[in-house]
This record gives structure tokens, C-alpha cells and sequence, in this order.
């Protein structure tokens, strides 16, 4: 299978909020990041978390296995420091070989969900 995709993706528009409402972890606010691998081999991937008043963290270390999606809350990445709640924040994403990344944010501060979704930019 071919690979498809691109090695660098951005993504300028985090920003994950702390408070929630209904049952954890499926109501639990959160950012999220889809990385897609159609190749035929491990993708290696660096997130690099960029704020507006301090110095970016990482980078954090994801494989991706040949011809899989991996899903991660952006919540969940907390070594070599957790992504702090309520500060926007940015995305740099880089992989050894070519994938697609998305992005999503699911915000349940109010009753009414929201949600959003969009591709990465590729570089």
C-alpha cells in the first residue's frame, strides 16, 4: 500500500478546557489528534505543544503502527510535561514517514456539547 500524507503538519488552534459536564471519560473535554499511517511501515511521530507566553514542551513521542490510525487526547500527554488546561496552544507535528493528521475538540462546559473538527495544515 502506498503511504499518503505529509512528514510536518500545524495545528495553531488548541486549547483544552478543564471543566466538564456528564459522565467521565466519554463527556471529559479534551482536544484530540488523529494520526492515519496507510504505509507499510512504523511511523515515528514528535508533537511539539507551542504557547503563546512560554517556552514549546516536548517533543512527545508517538509510533504509529503500518496501515493503522492511532487516536490520542491531547490530555493525555503528559510526559515531559503535561499540556496545560485553558492556555491555547499550538501543534507541531513531524513523523519519519508520511501520515494525515486530524483534529478535534469536544467541549462539554455547557450542557449543550460542542465539537470541532479539522485537518491538520500540511507542510
Amino acid at each position: 500500500m502506498s503511504a499518503i500524507g505529509r512528514c510536518r503538519w500545524a495545528i495553531p488552534a488548541g486549547c483544552i478546557p478543564s471543566a466538564s459536564t456528564g459522565p467521565e471519560p466519554e463527556f471529559t473535554s479534551r482536544d484530540e489528534l488523529s494520526l492515519l499511517n496507510a504505509g507499510d511501515a512504523l511511523a515515528n511521530v514528535r508533537v511539539t505543544v507551542f504557547y503563546a507566553r512560554r517556552e514549546p514542551v516536548g517533543p512527545f513521542r508517538i509510533g504509529v503502527a503500518a496501515r493503522r490510525l492511532r487516536r490520542l487526547r491531547i490530555n493525555d500527554l503528559i510526559f515531559p510535561e503535561a499540556v496545560r488546561l485553558d492556555v491555547p496552544y499550538g501543534l507541531l507535528i513531524e513523523s519519519d514517514r508520511p501520515v494525515v493528521a486530524q483534529f478535534t475538540r469536544q467541549d462539554t462546559r455547557a450542557r449543550c456539547n460542542a465539537g470541532l473538527l479539522t485537518t491538520a495544515f500540511p507542510a
